[in-house]
């Protein structure tokens, strides 16, 4: 995965026998030893060529090189610290948080903004800290990412992971600063965060509710890098320095699959800002060796489990106690579809991240970089899976233009998506109206499965239930089916539960104690045991109040 550096036209036709060609090797170097091989091997056949004024022109641009390395590194080293001491009476912390999936996109623009921040503000009080939105052990399976760090020099022991940081808090506390790249709403797990926003850079549907105390800077190109570029490029752009320029010129060309028309992702900005930086720095890698590293690292699934495939690139969505799993697949869906037990990798992954159901929309590219895309909705739950396949069937802005395919499981329907130019970023805005509708019309109603419940009666070994079936069984015992809140609250009326309650261990479906027990009073509570005194000398039966 490794990319050639470009050669100068002079260079390529010299023909001397003694000059070394650049190694091509797959090893991944560590921090800071890529680029300065990229240097080295930029100048190293013209100074033999050329003599000792040609060497003087070497070490000048190694030390060049090497005093930016120094600059991001020590940047991330002082963010590092910085946290370290945070609770020693330090001013506030200015947090860059990207989104939740931490692609290559959103590392690099938390990353860029944050070090344009803390260069170009150097009065500000705050310390700048670049916060990747996932835990420290999910990243190694972001090979794109692992990739162009250590390309650009950036150690990725340096970097700061959402559970490395409390934002909770630094907020209580006061002392917490936030500005968000490539998204521009926290999600429902952080909305107690929403009032530290004071910046916004993003490039998907906006979703904000416009505020005087946050600027927003959103517009629908391809990369969200393309707008930390241009961002930087407007306000200091002595501070785009090589380092930084290939982070951001990586994430531009990934995103916009090599800046190809055909993958409906590229604009006419993204391409100018491309450009922008190939002319500023002319020793930037090729273009397309690049993409095809960085596109090759990215499909490389190699050796994962389908809960690493899923986490790889996800994203979360949630309103109220319904949460759902978007994932980027990178593979066909019929490759996905005859994962050994995937089944009982979709049941424990749900079960162990609460997710009610996941979307998984696979994705490849054919040898014109044009895509093709499938889905695939999974969930225990029958009415999560008809609930969220008919959303998106139904869905009209954008129409998805999705047709059902064969699926071999009856818990997963399985799509193709003829609009192949709607990505994730077109997807997520259905569901999270969908979301919206869903929490407005009913809560816990229908057959919702019960979380608590899975924990009982969830079989991770796969033995075979009652029935003999052999399939992985991840259910609830008890189907919980509850009253509409609309209209029941005002109506006053309570439901008397007088049956029996149904054995935990018979096959009956429904339990008539799952919405709770008899609403008792203490003064019913009191006529009870005031009865019992009563007859204690007696043969009667005695019941509670409200039983007959």
């Amino acid at each position: 995965m490794r990319f050639v550096p470009r050669r100068s036209p002079k260079r390529a036709v010299q023909k001397e026998p003694f000059v070394r060609e650049r190694p091509i090797t797959d090893t991944l170097y560590p921090s800071g030893a890529s680029a300065f091989q990229n240097v080295v091997y930029e100048y190293s056949s013209n100074c033999i060529c050329r003599g000792h004024g040609s060497v003087n022109i070497l070490f000048g641009r190694i030390s060049r090189e090497c005093t930016t390395l120094a600059k991001m590194e020590g940047f991330l080293q002082r963010c590092s610290a910085a946290l370290k001491g945070s609770s020693e009476g330090s001013s506030g912390i200015h947090v860059v948080l990207g989104n939740e999936a931490c692609d290559l996109d959103s590392m690099v623009s938390s990353l860029a903004f944050a070090y344009f921040l803390s260069t170009a503000s150097g009065s500000s009080c705050k310390t700048v800290v670049p916060v990747l939105n996932i835990p420290r052990a999910e990243f190694p399976l972001r090979l794109d990412n692992v990739f162009l760090l250590k390309e650009s020099g950036v150690p990725s022991e340096a970097l700061v992971f959402r559970d490395e940081v409390d934002l909770a808090g630094l907020h209580r506390a006061k002392r917490l600063v936030l500005s968000l790249v490539d998204h521009n709403v926290l999600p429902s797990a952080d909305i107690d965060l929403e009032e530290a926003v004071v910046e916004v850079i993003d490039h998907h549907h906006l979703e904000r509710t416009p505020s005087t105390s946050c600027s927003v800077t959103m517009e629908t190109v391809g990369s969200c890098a393309t707008l930390v570029t241009e961002y930087i490029h407007h306000k200091a752009p002595e501070v785009l320095d090589r380092q930084v320029a290939q982070l951001l010129y990586g994430a531009i060309v990934l995103d916009c699959v090599n800046m190809a028309p055909e993958a409906g992702k590229v604009t006419p900005k993204d391409s100018l800002l491309a450009c922008l930086l190939e002319s500023r720095f002319p020793d930037l890698p090729p273009r397309g060796a690049l993409f095809q590293s960085l596109q090759s690292a990215k499909f490389d699934i190699s050796g994962l489990s389908t809960e690493q495939i899923l986490l790889k690139d996800m994203k979360a969505v949630s309103e109220g106690d319904l949460r759902l799993a978007v994932s980027s697949v990178y593979m066909t869906l019929d490759m996905f579809l005859q994962r050994k037990s995937l089944q009982r990798e979709l049941c424990e992954f749900c079960h162990k991240h609460r997710f009610g159901a996941v979307v998984a929309m696979t994705i490849s590219f054919n040898e014109r970089s044009e895509p093709h895309r499938q889905l695939a909705v999974y969930s225990s739950s029958t009415l999560y899976r008809e609930e969220v396949s008919q959303a998106l069937e139904k869905a009209r802005n954008p129409s998805l233009c999705i047709s059902p395919m064969s699926s071999p499981f009856n818990d997963i329907k399985s799509y193709l998506q003829g609009n192949a130019l709607a990505s994730r970023k077109k997807v997520l805005p259905i569901l999270k109206d969908f979301l919206k509708e869903w929490d407005k019309k009913q809560v816990h109603c229908g057959e919702t499965e019960d979380f608590e419940e899975l924990d009982n009666h969830f079989d991770p070994t796969g033995s075979p239930g009652i029935d003999g079936d052999s399939r992985p069984h991840c259910f609830s015992a008890s189907r919980h089916h509850r009253r509409r809140l609309l209209g029941a609250e005002d109506s006053g009326m309570e439901e008397d539960f007088q049956v029996p309650a149904t054995p935990m261990n018979s096959l009956v479906e429904g339990c008539p104690l799952d919405a709770g027990l008899p609403q008792i009073s203490a003064e019913a509570i009191l006529e009870k045991f005031s009865c019992m005194v009563g007859e204690a000398g007696g043969n009667k039966d005695v019941s509670w109040p409200g039983d007959q």
